[in-house]
C-alpha cells in the first residue's frame, strides 16, 4: 500500500533528500483497530513521515556507499507510532516514572500552567517560587494565586521551566511564534574552514555508519532518538554526560546500542573531551544555547578543533526570537504553541489536552538523525563539515499544519507481537524490544546501558 505522506515533503525538502524514492507502509493502515494514536493531530502519519525521513537519508548514504538496492523503503504505522513511545519492555524489573510527582499541567488565577519538574533543581525553583510546600497539592493550591504569564516569568527567571497555556491564534501572535514562522524546519552551513581528509574506513552499505565516531551530548529526549538511530546504522555512538546528571525514567529507552560516560567539562576532562571532539565525525548536541560557549567549545572553536566535523543540535524554541535561548522541553512547547489548547478543544475537555506521545521529541529526533547522515555522506563526496540545527518548536509548526488526526482511534499497548524474538541485555537485567519502524535497516550491537557505565571515555578500537 502506497504511503500518503503529509509531512514527509517537507522533511525531505529540509534535509534535500529526494522524496521520490519509493515508501510504503508494511503492516495495519487507519482501518487497523490498534494501528493509529489517538489525537487532534495526525500523530501517527507524524511518525510513519519521521521514520521514512531518516531512512531515506539512509538509502542515499547506502547508495553513495555503492549500493544498488531499488526496494522500496518499508514503514510499518504500528511500530513507527510505538517508536513515539516506549519501545522497551523490562523482565522482572521496573522501569522509573519518566515523570517527576509534582510535573503536569496546573490550573492558575486565569488559565492554565505547566511545570516541568524532572529535573531536581527545575523543581526546587518552581516551588520556591509559589513559596510553599514541595507536594503536589500544595503546588495546586498556590498556582491559583497567581496569574499564568506572572508565574510563567517568575519560574524562568529563577531557573526553572513552566510556560503557561496558548490556543493557536494567540501563539501566532506571540513574539516567539512570530519568529518561529520566519525560520526553516532545518537550518544547514557548510563549515568555511578547509578540513583534513576524511578517515579511511571501509564502506559497507549494510551498515552505512560502521566505524563513525559519534559524540552524544543529548539530553531528554530528542537528541537521544537520534543518536539511538545512529547506533542502529552501526555507529560508534559515546553519550558524555556530567559526573552527577541522570535521567533515570528514559535511560533504558534511549541508550540502546551505545557507551555512556562521565566528563567534567568544567574541570579535569577538557582535554580528554577535546580529544573525542577532535577525532569525531558527528557531534550531536541538545545544550541550551550557549552553553557550550560558556564552556569554551562554541561553534568557531569546534570548527577549529575539528573543521570536517558535522555538528548537528537542537534547541526548544528556535534559533530567533526572544525565547531562542530559553529552557524548554516537548511537553512544556506542546502547552505554549497551542497543541494543547487545539486538544482540548476537540475532545471538549475542561483541561488542556496534550499529544498522547512526546511527538515533538521523537519527530525531531529523526530529523536529526536524517541531518547526521546525510551530513556525513557530503562529508564523503566533499571533505567538508557542516552544520546542522532543527527544534521542536518548528516540528510543532509542522504537526500543526497538517491534517487532523482519528480522535477516536485506538492504540494497543506494545505487545507480544510487536517484539524482537530475542531478549536485549541491559544494565537492569533482560527486556524485550520492539521490533525497528523499518525494513532492514536498523540492528543494535549491545542493549541499553546506564549513564557512566563505561569507565573510560574513548573511541571503540
Amino acid at each position: 500500500m502506497a504511503a500518503s505522506t503529509p509531512f514527509l515533503p517537507t522533511f525531505t525538502a529540509a534535509i534535500g533528500h529526494n522524496a521520490d524514492a519509493p515508501i510504503e507502509h508494511d503492516g495495519p493502515h487507519a482501518d487497523g483497530p490498534s494501528s493509529e494514536l489517538p489525537s487532534a493531530y495526525a500523530v501517527t502519519d507524524f511518525a510513519v513521515d519521521s521514520v521514512a525521513n531518516a531512512a531515506l537519508a539512509t538509502r542515499a548514504l547506502q547508495q553513495t556507499l555503492g549500493a544498488t538496492s531499488t526496494s522500496p523503503i518499508l514503514v510499518n504505522r504500528r511500530l513507527a507510532s510505538l517508536w513515539f513511545g516506549w519501545t522497551i519492555q523490562p523482565q522482572q524489573w521496573q522501569m522509573d516514572s519518566a515523570w517527576d510527582e509534582i510535573a503536569g499541567i496546573y490550573q492558575t488565577s486565569d488559565g492554565h500552567i505547566r511545570l516541568h519538574t524532572n529535573a531536581p533543581h527545575h523543581r526546587r525553583a518552581a516551588v520556591d517560587v509559589l513559596g510553599c510546600a514541595d507536594e503536589r497539592s500544595a503546588v495546586t493550591d498556590a498556582a491559583l494565586t497567581w496569574s499564568a504569564h506572572e508565574l510563567q516569568e517568575a519560574v524562568y527567571a529563577s531557573g526553572g521551566v513552566a510556560v503557561a497555556l496558548n490556543d493557536r491564534q494567540s501563539w501566532s501572535e506571540h513574539p516567539q511564534g512570530k519568529a518561529l514562522a520566519q525560520e526553516p524546519l532545518v537550518h544547514t552551513a557548510t563549515n568555511p574552514t578547509s578540513s583534513t581528509p576524511t578517515r579511511s574506513l571501509t564502506a559497507n552499505p549494510e551498515r552505512p555508519l560502521d566505524g563513525v565516531r559519534v559524540l552524544d551530548l543529548t539530553r531528554v529526549l530528542a537528541g537521544p532518538v537520534a543518536t539511538r538511530f545512529l547506533a542502529g546504522l552501526g555507529a560508534d555512538v559515546l553519550r558524555i554526560d556530567p559526573p552527577t546528571w541522570n535521567e533515570p525514567g528514559v535511560i533504558p529507552e534511549v541508550t540502546l546500542g551505545k557507551r555512556c560516560a562521565r566528563l567534567d567539562l568544567k574541570g579535569e576532562g577538557r582535554e580528554t573531551f577535546t580529544y573525542l571532539l577532535e577525532s569525531a565525525d558527528i557531534l550531536v548536541h541538545g545544550y541550551r544555547p550557549g552553553a557550550l560557549e560558556g564552556l569554551g567549545f562554541g561553534i568557531e572553536q569546534r570548527r577549529s578543533i575539528n573543521p570536517g566535523l558535522v555538528d548537528v543540535s537542537l534547541n526548544a524554541w528556535g534559533h530567533s526570537g526572544p525565547w531562542a535561548n530559553r529552557r524548554g522541553f516537548d511537553s512544556i512547547v506542546q502547552i505554549a504553541c497551542g497543541i494543547a489548547a487545539e486538544g482540548q478543544s476537540a475532545y471538549e475537555s475542561t483541561s488542556p489536552t496534550p499529544l498522547p506521545v512526546q511527538a515533538l521529541d521523537h519527530a525531531t529526533g529523526y530529523t536529526l538523525a536524517a541531518a547526521a547522515i546525510e551530513g556525513w555522506r557530503q562529508r564523503l563526496i566533499t571533505n567538508a563539515g557542516s552544520t546542522w540545527r532543527s527544534s521542536l518548536a518548528a516540528h510543532a509548526e509542522l504537526l500543526c499544519s497538517g491534517p487532523a488526526g482519528p480522535l477516536q482511534a485506538e492504540m494497543a499497548p506494545l505487545g507480544s507481537d510487536d517484539l524482537e524474538p530475542e531478549p536485549e541485555s541491559t544494565s537492569w537485567g533482560m527486556a524485550r524490544r520492539a521490533r525497528p519502524p523499518v525494513n532492514g535497516l536498523l540492528r543494535w550491537e549491545s542493549g541499553a546501558s546506564e549513564l557512566g557505565s563505561t569507565p573510560t571515555p574513548a573511541w571503540r578500537p
